[in-house]
């Protein structure tokens, strides 16, 4: 299928506002919202993508720390082939070391390598799927898109606006499917980190645990060491493209409960209780 029928396809689904008057409109499709942008990407992976059983996939939903993760999965696959000062994360935001299924791997599985098996899509390899509480996500989200559209001078949506049209969007395989939760990650992450390690088939060996291997990851993937490179101070994801994306928006907080400074107790309230509505039957829990 062409582009130009994707396109056809596109604008027959349902659509609804994005979170600015200037934005593209959000369509549904498969029971998820999205910008016209990566549907077309998602059309073109189902159509041509190819997964292999040595792929490693990060899922994750927008702003649920998913650089921090690509940042640790790439750093642990990664570790025997930099060191502590060429290892690409310090000088590539983790998104440009990690590619993206929608518009990386889209048009082809050759466009890969085959020294990094990262990538993001169901397959046959492994699935390392990372979630947050809907509340941070949402704060984050709101302010990830709020930065983006100041640097372009344009306003965003008042907080209450987009959290209306937040709320109105929309475990099986054990030893394909990790599940994680960052607020677990981020109280100890050296234990996830191990757990990453041998569940993706790149287990640290008790020699690299006693030199400290596991404590350079945390360190170099950490939220004040990332945010304070230069190149995610300065530079631009995609630039030269119409996604291009300053490389600090990335970076705002990572805290936990953030949310409790901006959401009132009823807007947390009826988040919580349309994530349990999601969740109910599936065995999972945030």
């Amino acid at each position: 299928m062409k582009m130009a029928s994707f396109k056809e396809i596109i604008s027959t689904l349902p659509r609804r506002k994005g979170w600015n008057d200037s934005d593209n409109d959000l369509f549904l499709y498969r029971s998820f919202y999205y910008y016209s942008f990566f549907i077309e990407g998602v059309m073109s992976a189902q159509q041509n993508f190819q997964s292999q059983p040595s792929d490693i996939i990060i899922c994750s939903a927008s702003k649920t720390r998913t650089t921090w993760l690509k940042s640790l999965t790439f750093a642990i696959v990664t570790r025997t082939t930099f060191d502590d000062s060429t290892n690409p994360l310090l000088t590539n935001l983790s998104h440009d070391c990690v590619p993206l299924l929608e518009v990386d791997l889209a048009q082809s599985s050759t466009n890969r390598d085959p020294k990094n098996p990262l990538s993001i899509i169901d397959s046959s390899g492994k699935i390392v799927y990372i979630c947050r509480d809907p509340k941070d996500s949402f704060v984050s989200l709101y302010h990830f898109i709020a930065r983006r559209l100041a640097s372009k001078d344009m306003k965003p949506l008042a907080l209450e606006e987009a959290f209306e049209l937040y709320c109105g969007a929309s475990l099986d395989r054990p030893d394909k499917i990790l599940f994680l939760k960052y607020e677990e990650m981020i109280e100890d992450t050296i234990l996830y980190i191990k757990k990453i390690a041998d569940f993706i088939g790149y287990p640290f060996s008790f020699e690299e645990i006693e030199k400290g291997s596991v404590e350079k990851i945390v360190n170099m993937c950490s939220f004040e060491n990332l945010s304070n490179l230069e190149v995610n101070k300065s530079g631009k994801h995609r630039e030269g493209t119409p996604g291009a994306i300053e490389n600090k928006i990335f970076f705002r907080k990572g805290k936990v409960g953030d949310w409790e400074n901006y959401l009132t107790p009823e807007m947390a309230a009826r988040l919580d209780s349309i994530t349990l509505q999601k969740l109910n039957g599936s065995g999972l829990t945030l």
